[in-house]
């Protein structure tokens, strides 16, 4: 390469860059102390700046402002009753975030920390996600500072239905179609579709994805995220001559997303030794009885910390984030954003990881990334390897459109090639663009690359 040609590339990085720095800083300016979406939007603009070098037409068409500025926010009261008769109040929100390429299509999430920071951050790397199944959706997000926990199937069923009532206005099969995250599952997903066919006075299946079989619902998406994150960590340990086989594995949290994340790993031969909830983690040095875990969680509600009766040669400790001190070839977190923190991924490192999977929403901080690709750890950010939710619903949606009910195998086969083909598109995205092995540059551009194209297309809207 000559002296010139360099310098002209040198510019253009140089120009990207300035002009990314400048929509950041406006992004930051315009949503102050919304420090999850700052996160967010640092970390995918920071990777796009190859992308404007190469293709100055969007830095042109303003397509780096238009996509980090939700279409719409919707923010309302929610009012309910207790089971002592006592009135509550709670907030709700819906952000439609980018239409471009599908309805907005994204996650409620029912947890005390929800608030229009996380919901904007959520929602915001939803559109790359979606963008990166290769199915025609959008990106969007919402939810409620409400928290389900304790709470009677009554009085979870009061609020629902009130939420609801108001959310219903801004959603359908067609414009935005809400899923399950956390706090949200099978019972909330069954009310809120009750109540919306209640309003509407007809049966509209594609309104809601998670729903039960029975009515609408697709086999494999109870499974999918967990599935479609070991799936996606398989891909890149094959790519390095490793395997799950034989390997030590943590995975936080002990919800939907983790519990099939160990079911897969197990079943592909890795040895699971620990898990975590909110309030610390179990570590069997045997592994991971995986039934038990699911008697807890799944059908009792009960703490994980209950592990340690049915199984007592395994330990208990108060404190979730312990958890990765425990030496493990992969790590798997699947619990909720920034868990793993700089020291956290240092200890980790020291212990000997190969590789991450993020099955959960944005669960390193930007400083734990550095530390995992710095050191040449295998690393699977969250809006590729936790992508498999996202495409079962995208596949549910498509059943529900059709009046058609695909078999288990039919869509995991689905599953997993969708997975396949992210972790390829990520892995040439990265290559093309500059940054080969990097999975974050590669998602990122590979996800922004078909959103950006399809809003050139429809004009400045």
């Amino acid at each position: 390469m000559t002296t010139s040609v360099q310098k002209v590339l040198q510019d253009s990085l140089q120009v990207a860059k300035a002009y990314v720095n400048e929509v950041y800083e406006t992004v930051k300016k315009r949503n102050p102390g919304e420090n999850e979406f700052h996160q967010a939007v640092k970390e995918i603009f920071d990777s796009l700046v190859p992308v404007f070098a190469k293709h100055p037409k969007y830095m042109k068409n303003g397509i780096l402002e238009r996509i980090s500025e939700p279409e719409r926010i919707v923010s309302f009261r929610v009012p309910w009753v207790d089971d002592q008769g006592k009135v509550r109040v709670n907030r709700g929100f819906r952000v439609q975030f980018n239409s471009a390429i599908g309805p907005y299509k994204g996650g409620l999430r029912f947890h005390p920390s929800v608030n229009a920071s996380i919901i904007k951050f959520l929602g915001f790397e939803q559109i790359f996600k979606n963008s990166l199944t290769g199915q025609p959706i959008g990106g969007g997000k919402g939810g409620s500072d409400f928290d389900p926990k304790g709470k009677s199937d009554a009085e979870v069923m009061r609020f629902t239905q009130s939420f609801m009532t108001e959310l219903c206005k801004y959603i359908g099969p067609d414009v935005d179609v809400p899923a399950g995250d956390i706090g949200v599952g099978a019972r909330e997903i069954g009310y809120m579709f009750g109540q919306y066919k209640r309003i509407r006075g007809g049966f509209e299946a594609g309104v809601l994805t998670g729903k039960g079989i029975g009515y609408g619902g697709s086999l494999t998406r109870t499974e999918a995220t967990g599935y479609g994150c070991v799936y996606f960590v398989e891909e890149m340990l094959k790519d390095q001559g490793k395997h799950f086989k034989g390997s030590t594995v943590v995975v936080s949290g002990s919800g939907n997303v983790s519990i099939y994340a160990m079911k897969k790993a197990m079943e592909l031969g890795a040895k699971v030794v620990a898990c975590s909830d909110s309030n610390g983690y179990i570590y069997d040095k045997h592994g991971i009885d995986l039934n038990t875990v699911i008697q807890l969680k799944e059908v009792d509600r009960k703490r994980i910390s209950e592990y340690v009766k049915e199984h007592p040669t395994a330990e208990y400790h108060e404190g979730c984030t312990g958890i990765w001190t425990i030496p493990c070839d992969i790590a798997l977190p699947c619990a909720t954003q920034n868990e793993i923190d700089e020291e956290s991924a240092k200890i980790l490192v020291a212990n000997g990881v190969k590789a991450i999977g993020e099955g959960a929403n944005m669960p390193s901080t930007l400083e734990a990334i550095d530390v995992f690709l710095n050191n040449k750890v295998l690393f699977g950010p969250a809006k590729a390897a936790n992508a498999g939710g996202v495409s079962v619903s995208a596949l549910e949606m498509s059943q529900n459109s059709m009046r058609l009910a695909w078999t288990f195998e039919e869509v995991d086969a689905k599953l997993h090639e969708i997975m396949t083909n992210i972790y390829r598109n990520s892995v040439q995205a990265a290559a093309e663009y500059g940054h080969p092995g990097n999975l974050v540059v590669g998602a990122n551009i590979a996800g922004f690359l078909k959103v950006a194209d399809a809003m050139l297309v429809h004009g400045v809207i």
